[in-house]
């Protein structure tokens, strides 16, 4: 599994953990609902830490939080 990926997979988790949607999602983080959309999808394979962490921001947990997920263990080799 590549990190884009497990983000995306990591962001659908919290989104129904949380019992929200994504448009949701992305009014509390004060992202686009169209860069919200594009990683869910899978359209958007680096979204970056910034953003990552205005997600976190509006679920109300840390990066830590976030990461600290069996998705993110033994991610493939991104650099080939």
């Amino acid at each position: 599994m590549t990190v884009g990926t497990a983000v995306q997979q990591r962001i659908i988790e919290l989104c129904h953990k949380n019992k929200i949607t994504f448009n949701k999602l992305a009014v509390i983080s004060g992202i686009t609902q169209s860069t919200l959309n594009n990683i869910v999808s899978g359209r958007n394979n680096s979204a970056t830490i910034a953003t990552i962490k205005k997600i976190c921001d509006g679920l109300e947990i840390s990066l830590l939080e976030f990461f600290d997920d069996d998705l993110f263990k033994n991610l493939e080799q991104e650099i080939r």
